[in-house]
């Protein structure tokens, strides 16, 4: 997979193109819907119903009960999902995030911060080759939670040395990675994330996710702050709502998050990846929710 570069030495090449028809009239992103809100449905019925209310893109998050990364027909899986989003004219990226595909007793373990680190690495390089398959925008992938057993610095130089690795693996791929800090992780925020970025000699395969709730919680700037410090290197966005006290995703319009200001930024940058709804607890009403989701955009991108 290739994309078109960036003039800036060590910007991340941005994805080519524009969408055949946008969601937001004018936009240059992309609106699309995580399939970890849709965990209820079939793949194929997801972006039935995601394809009729407007949606454009698929976030893909690896694992149950979708598309698992380790079974033996996953490629030629993502290969019939490339042709049904050929189709469609959509695009897609690859999120890491399910929960237990990797131990089923703890969730999101083992990260890049754990003594044994080998089963997160070896998921990370099948979410490069998948992205290849899929022509994907880019691979989302977060560092994890400080072990309680494990020092800060030596936990930064566990993820320095593990995210060469897959860095290395991917730009050999032609895949872009997408750093995504998370609230209550070693890297929690933009700042973070741009200074593991430069710690590594700033890769021109690496750029940065940003959770637009993630921004109510944990950003000193809040979301207009986080996404103009990203900038160039924005490679990702996911879409919901928060509240200050609490890592919760919510529906938009249920928290804090000024919508409006977020979607009127990502137009002054001229953001030209997928921003994605990202609701992972809600898949019990996923059509309804998607239904109101994309209301709300439209709503706040009319009064941006």
């Amino acid at each position: 997979m290739t994309r078109s570069g960036s003039a800036r030495a060590t910007a991340v090449p941005e994805p080519s193109g524009a969408p055949a028809a946008s969601a937001l009239p004018g936009a240059t992103f992309t609106i699309g819907y995580g399939t970890n809100g849709f965990v209820d449905h079939s793949l194929d019925d997801a972006v039935l119903v995601l394809d009729r209310l407007g949606y454009r893109a698929l976030a893909l998050t690896l694992g149950h009960p979708h598309l698992d990364p380790f079974a033996a027909g996953a490629d030629a899986a993502a290969a019939r999902l490339r042709h049904r989003l050929d189709e469609l004219g959509w695009r897609a990226v690859v999120e890491t995030g399910a929960r237990y595909t990797l131990d089923p007793f703890r969730k999101h373990r083992p990260t890049l911060l754990d003594d044994d680190a080998s089963r997160r690495v070896e998921f990370l390089r099948r979410a490069v080759d998948l992205a290849a398959a899929l022509d994907a925008d880019c691979v989302s992938l977060w560092s994890g939670v400080l072990p309680r057993d494990v020092d800060p610095d030596r936990a930064a130089d566990r993820l320095r040395t593990r995210l060469a690795d897959v860095v290395a693996y991917a730009a050999a791929s032609g895949v872009t990675l997408a750093f995504e800090p998370e609230p209550g992780m070693l890297v929690e925020t933009v700042a973070d994330a741009l200074r593991l970025r430069a710690d590594l000699g700033d890769p021109q395969a690496l750029g940065l996710t940003v959770d637009l709730g993630h921004c109510v919680v944990v950003e000193p700037e809040g979301v207009v702050g986080a996404l103009r410090a990203a900038g160039p290197l924005l490679r990702n966005v996911q879409v919901d709502d928060m509240l200050p006290v609490a890592h919760e995703h919510l529906e938009l319009g249920m928290g804090a998050l000024d919508l409006g200001a977020a979607l009127r930024t990502l137009d002054e940058l001229g953001y030209r990846g997928i921003a994605a709804i990202e609701l992972p607890r809600h898949a019990h009403d996923a059509p309804a929710v998607a239904a109101r989701c994309m209301t709300a955009l439209h709503e706040a991108w009319e009064g941006r």
